[in-house]
């Protein structure tokens, strides 16, 4: 079994910020959108949330039955802000710990994000878009998104979807810090066998050449939330957005930043987000 960087530490009370109930359908664009367009639409309130400390009960939690995993996964990427390493490197590893970890038959790493926190110093010469931590409860598929994305990505690649998709198939993030430790900001992650079809609002997410799909989250008091405190560098944590199968898995697992009470004067989170199709 992987050896985790273990720190007491115990549950703290944030704010999550969910979807309001709404008859429209909510919309973020990831540009500045057309005058008179606001950025979002949709109202989100915060709601105060007992997120318990994850590393007491990491042995019982798994992706199929809660979605996400904690695990020790060393990387020999020496600059996670270089993309050419990123890809050289980094989708390589990430494939490996996938197909350890799922026990699936391929796996394909097809895109990656990095994060930090407001007020950070920006990467050595602009090399890299990074983007703020995401502070709404959200998912980043949906019912429909998730096998879309799936299809995009084998075509790209010159296969058959169609035919590689009669199989199970699941979509997979794997987060991990690049400054160590997280203390600002880390991610939480709720127990996908908590969530209920209801709370799961279909969202779009515009592009400058394509509208995706996602999941706005709404309050629901039986979601149970979770945290990794003291995250390091060769931990990552994967977190399970779409799973084909419908058989009482996990298939969703709603995620969000979160400003932790319990960090004080703590260094900016810093993160890499990579996202994989995993095939079974």
């Amino acid at each position: 079994m992987d050896t985790l960087v273990r720190e007491a530490s115990g549950t703290v009370r944030a704010s999550l910020n969910y979807l309001e109930p709404t008859a429209e359908r909510p919309v973020s664009y990831t540009f500045e959108p057309p005058p008179g367009t606001p950025w979002r639409t949709g109202k989100y309130s915060p709601a105060s949330i007992a997120i318990a400390d994850g590393r007491a009960e990491d042995a019982a939690l798994s992706l199929d039955r809660n979605g996400f995993l904690l695990a020790s996964a060393p990387s020999a990427v020496r600059d996670f802000y270089d993309e050419e390493e990123v890809r050289r490197v980094y989708y390589p590893e990430v494939e490996r710990a996938m197909l350890e970890r799922t026990g699936a038959a391929e796996v394909v790493v097809f895109d990656h994000n990095w994060r930090r926190a407001a007020g950070a110093v920006p990467a050595e010469g602009g090399r890299v878009v990074i983007k703020e931590p995401v502070s709404r409860v959200h998912n980043d598929f949906t019912l429909r998104s998730g096998p879309e994305r799936a299809a995009a990505e084998l075509s790209a690649r010159g296969r058959d979807a169609a035919a590689v998709l009669k199989s199970r198939f699941a979509l997979i993030n794997l987060w991990r810090p690049i400054r160590e430790p997280v203390e600002d900001f880390p991610l939480a992650v709720c127990d996908a066998q908590t969530i209920a079809a209801r709370d799961l609002v279909p969202s779009d997410l515009v592009y400058r050449d394509r509208v995706g799909e996602t999941y706005s989250v709404t309050f629901n008091p039986a979601h149970r939330w979770f945290y990794f405190p003291h995250m390091r560098r060769e931990e990552a944590l994967f977190i399970k957005c779409f799973d084909s199968a419908a058989d009482g898995r996990a298939r969703f697992t709603a995620h969000s930043a979160f400003a932790n009470p319990a960090a004080e004067k703590a260094p900016p989170r810093e993160s890499i987000e990579a996202r994989a199709l995993v095939l079974f």
